[in-house]
């Protein structure tokens, strides 16, 4: 159903919502909606034969990005395709997850069975049953993905590759078989000289973080939003420290840290609300329900992070070194120092503990794929372990790979225009 067309310049932007199955594998179910934004280069509107170019966000938990100025990949994009931007399932304006929505399902147990259903096969699932009404069984189109948005594509490959005209990864070909377990030890190791490089830059934030730190492990502070600022949420500031631009967010905001109050030096209000501001995992909670969840098949999590930080000590308060900023890991304390994911506790024990998660890629069939595929993989990517991705890549039949060190991993939004370019002259053998 198209819901609306909105007109900006050079691009047309319409609206569509689809009544889908939350279980692919029970169609006559319960439903849920799934919304896609259209976007077309206005020029080009009325082109019957334009193809399709389906972009697939990283998270898990995020929607698509809103088209607003042209420019970036969108740009290089439309010259070609008429683009699909997916609010994957759970996201955006699709039927939303939320603390506020989960809650109206019901119990944990029954929260956490919903939730079985906002992986990448069910995401896939979705696209294969909009691309049929879209452009009809036998068609086909092309996919993008960016971070998740890749693991979501080489599911894609597994599952229904006679969907696909071509295929595109940057910065998110997934460990195929590799237990959680090892993605945590290689993402701890690459946090750490990530720390090392940001005090390299900024040794004057040694001193200013550690104060910080030590200020909240006395005393825990109040956020804005209602949640508590504890040494440990301070700590996962390094979330951004894989982005280009990510060490000037944590460096900016920690110039803003103190301010003279009433009763003398005390976090800033500036600083706090900058804080919370960085750190969506209240308003993207899928992020946190499932991201160990993501890299399952056949086992469960048991809070991977957690368990493997007592394997490093340089993380903890008093170990004796500089402060450590943490990354992109899910610890079980944060449903309790996060307002509204503390509702949320007893859902994410149960994903974490379940065991039965489905395989998520087939080997034998990524080993024949028929399908041209191309990706990017940043050799000091914080988030996608390299070594994982060049191991995935040499187990997809016709993946052409570019690895390079120039850039990181929000490359597609840094530097759109360049990236999507060498994708698709990859992909289409012109290079």
């Amino acid at each position: 159903m198209r819901t609306f067309t909105h007109r900006l310049p050079g691009l047309i932007a319409s609206g569509h919502v689809w009544q889908l199955p939350l279980d692919h594998g029970q169609p006559d179910g319960s439903k849920i909606e799934v919304f896609a934004r259209e976007v077309v280069a206005a020029r080009r509107q009325a082109d019957p034969a334009l193809p399709w170019l389906v972009f697939l966000q990283g998270g898990p938990g995020f929607p698509s990005p809103r088209p607003g100025v042209r420019g970036g990949w969108l740009e290089r994009a439309l010259r070609d395709y008429r683009v699909l931007l997916l609010d994957q399932r759970g996201t955006g304006l699709s039927t939303p997850v939320t603390f506020q929505t989960l809650a109206a399902i019901g119990t944990a147990e029954q929260q956490a069975d919903y939730l079985k259903h906002f992986r990448a096969d069910a995401i896939v699932g979705d696209l294969e049953l909009i691309r049929q009404d879209l452009i009809g069984p036998g068609g086909r189109w092309s996919v993008l993905g960016q971070s998740y948005g890749g693991f979501c594509v080489t599911r894609y490959l597994s599952a229904a590759p006679e969907g696909l005209h071509e295929a595109l990864i940057t910065g998110g070909l997934p460990p195929l078989n590799r237990p959680v377990d090892d993605v945590y030890r290689a993402t701890y190791r690459r946090v750490l000289e990530r720390n090392r490089r940001y005090y390299e830059r900024y040794p004057e934030d040694l001193d200013l973080a550690r104060e910080v730190a030590e200020r909240l492990a006395g005393r825990p502070v109040r956020l804005p939003g209602g949640g508590r600022l504890t040494w440990r949420r301070f700590q996962q500031l390094g979330i951004a420290f894989g982005m280009s631009d990510g060490f000037e967010q944590v460096h900016y905001l920690l110039e803003t840290a103190f301010v003279a109050g009433r009763s003398g030096k005390e976090l800033s209000y500036v600083f706090l609300r900058g804080v919370e501001n960085a750190l969506p995992f209240e308003t993207n909670p899928i992020y946190a329900l499932l991201h160990e969840p993501i890299y399952c098949q056949g086992g469960s999590s048991r809070w991977s992070a957690q368990r493997l930080l007592a394997e490093y000590p340089q993380f903890s308060l008093d170990g004796g070194g500089p402060f450590q900023f943490t990354g992109e890991m899910i610890y079980p304390w944060m449903f309790e120092d996060y307002a509204m994911l503390e509702p949320l506790a007893g859902c994410a024990r149960l994903l974490a503990e379940y065991d039965a998660w489905p395989p998520l890629y087939d080997l034998p069939r990524l080993a024949a794929n028929p399908v041209p595929a191309a990706a990017a993989i940043y050799c000091d990517d914080m988030y996608v372990e390299r070594q994982f991705s060049e191991e995935a890549a040499a187990r997809i039949s016709g993946m052409r790979t570019w690895v390079t060190n120039e850039h990181e991993h929000n490359a597609l939004r840094a530097s759109g225009e360049k990236v999507l370019g060498r994708l698709l002259e990859m992909v289409r053998g012109e290079v």
